[in-house]
C-alpha cells in the first residue's frame, strides 16, 4: 500500500509543476482568454481602454491562481487585483447586466483548467498521481473564483447604484435610442436631451489613456467639448454625454462647412487642466436626425484608428484626415492587415526610422501625382534626394512602385496610420 503523505505531496508538486508551467505563458494564456470571453459574451464586446481592462483583470486573477498554487496561499490572504476590481465597476457604468460578468468568471475557470488538464497529460507520472494533481488545481480554482466573484458582485452593484445616481438615465437612454435609430419623435427627443437635432452637427468622442484613472474625467470632458465649440463657432451648448469614467462622447451644433483645426483644438486640450491630456477623435458635420447618428459613428471609427496608433503627440483624429477612412477598415482585422502590409512592401515594412522615411516620402509622392519636384517642395528637400529615397524605396520592397502602385500607396496609408501595430 503506498504511504499517503508521498502520494500527496507528489500530487501537490506536480500541481506546482504544471503552476509554473502555466504561468510561463500567462501573456498568451490571457489573450486567449479574453478573445474566448469577448466572443462568447456579447456583453463583453468592447474597443480600447474597456477591452485593453479586460485583459488586464484577466492576467491578474490568473497570475494569483497560478501564486496560490506554487506557494500554497489560502484564498483569503490574496490581494485582489485591482483591474478586476476597475472591470467590473466599467461594467456598471456601461449596463452591462452582472450576470455576464459572473458568467466571464466561469468560463475563465472552464478555460483554465482545460489548460490545466493539457498539462498534466504531458507529465511523467502515474496515472492517480496526475488526476490527484488535476484535483489539487480545480480545487484551488474553484475556491478562488467563487472568492473573487462575490467581491467583484459587490464592487459592481455599489458602482453601479453610484453611477446611476449621478446619470441622467431618461437623456442617455434617448440619445443611445437616437443611435441606435428607434427614435424617430424630433421634437419629443430634443425635449428630454436639451439639444437641437435639425442642425448639422460634429460628433465627437473624447477620453484619457489611464484605464484605472482614479479620478472621474467628466468635468474635465465637459470643459474640453465648451472650449472646441467656442473653436467651431457653435453658438450652442455641446451635448456630453459621459460613458464612462474615462471616456465621454459629445456633439456639437456647426455650420455645414465647418473646418476644425486641428492644431488648434490640440493647443486648447493642452489648457485643460490636468493631466491625463483628452484625447479627441471627431467625426464629419452630417445634417439632420440620421447625421446625428452617422457623425458620432465617424467619430468612434476615428477613435479606434487613434487608439491602435496610440500616438501621443497627435491627440486630436478627424474622420475627415485623408486615408483615415480605408484606415479605420483596415484596423478591423489587424493580424491580416499586419501580414498582408508586409507582403506588401517587403522589408520597407521594417519599424526603424530609416524605413519610416522611405515609407513617408514614397507616400508624399504618390499623393503628389509621382512629381520628384513637387515630393522635394513639400518636404522642403532637393529633388535629387528625393529620388534617392525612392529608389531606396524600391529596392527594400524588392520590386519596383509601379508594379502595384493601388496596393503599395494602401499599405503605406496602413502604415501611416496605424503604425507599429502593422509593422514588422
Amino acid at each position: 500500500m503506498p504511504d499517503v503523505m508521498t502520494e500527496q505531496i507528489t500530487a501537490s508538486s506536480l500541481a506546482d509543476q504544471v503552476a509554473a508551467s502555466l504561468h510561463e505563458r500567462v501573456g498568451d494564456l490571457s489573450n486567449a482568454m479574453r478573445s474566448r470571453l469577448s466572443t462568447r459574451i456579447v456583453e463583453l464586446e468592447g474597443e480600447g481602454a474597456i477591452f485593453e481592462l479586460l485583459y488586464a483583470s484577466i492576467e491578474g486573477n490568473v497570475e494569483n491562481i497560478f501564486y496560490a498554487l506554487r506557494h500554497d496561499i489560502a484564498v483569503d490572504n490574496i490581494e485582489p487585483p485591482s483591474a478586476a476590481y476597475e472591470y467590473a465597476r466599467r461594467l456598471a457604468q456601461r449596463g452591462v447586466p452582472v450576470s455576464a460578468l459572473v458568467r466571464a468568471y466561469r468560463l475563465g475557470q472552464q478555460f483554465l483548467l482545460e489548460q490545466a488538464f493539457v498539462e498534466f497529460e504531458t507529465m511523467e507520472a502515474e496515472p492517480e498521481l496526475r488526476a490527484a494533481g488535476f484535483e489539487r488545481v480545480v480545487a484551488v480554482t474553484f475556491d478562488y473564483i467563487d472568492w473573487i466573484s462575490q467581491r467583484v458582485i459587490t464592487v459592481y452593484e455599489e458602482e453601479r447604484e453610484r453611477w446611476l445616481a449621478e446619470r441622467s438615465s431618461a437623456r442617455a437612454s434617448k440619445i443611445e435610442a437616437l443611435l441606435a435609430g428607434t427614435e424617430t419623435d424630433i421634437d419629443a427627443a430634443e425635449a428630454v436631451i436639451g439639444y437641437r437635432l435639425r442642425v448639422t452637427h460634429l460628433g465627437a468622442v473624447l477620453w484619457v489613456h489611464e484605464t484605472g484613472t482614479q479620478q472621474d474625467q467628466v468635468a474635465r470632458f465637459t470643459k474640453a467639448a465648451n472650449a472646441i465649440a467656442e473653436h467651431l463657432d457653435s453658438k450652442r451648448n455641446p451635448l456630453v454625454l459621459p460613458r464612462d469614467r474615462a471616456s465621454a462622447w459629445a456633439w456639437f451644433a456647426v455650420r455645414e462647412d465647418v473646418e476644425p483645426d486641428l492644431d488648434v483644438i490640440h493647443s486648447l486640450l493642452a489648457d485643460i487642466d490636468g493631466p491625463p491630456l483628452p484625447m479627441v477623435a471627431l467625426g464629419r458635420p452630417r445634417a439632420g436626425l440620421a447625421g446625428f447618428s452617422q457623425t458620432h459613428h465617424d467619430a468612434v471609427k476615428a477613435q479606434q484608428v487613434a487608439q491602435v496608433r496610440d500616438d501621443p503627440t497627435r491627440p486630436v483624429t478627424s474622420f475627415g484626415e485623408p486615408g483615415l477612412k480605408v484606415a479605420s477598415l483596415l484596423a478591423g482585422d489587424l493580424r491580416s492587415t499586419r501580414e498582408w502590409v508586409r507582403d506588401t512592401l517587403g522589408d520597407l515594412a521594417l519599424g526603424d526610422e530609416h524605413h519610416e522615411r522611405l515609407r513617408h516620402t514614397l507616400l508624399l509622392f504618390f499623393q503628389h501625382e509621382s512629381s520628384y519636384t513637387a515630393t522635394a517642395e513639400a518636404m522642403l528637400m532637393h529633388k535629387n534626394s528625393v529620388k534617392y529615397r525612392i529608389a531606396s524605396a524600391e529596392k527594400a520592397m524588392g520590386r519596383s512602385i509601379s508594379s502595384d502602385r493601388q496596393a503599395i500607396e494602401l499599405a503605406l496609408t496602413a502604415c501611416d496610420w496605424l503604425g507599429p501595430a502593422v509593422l514588422a
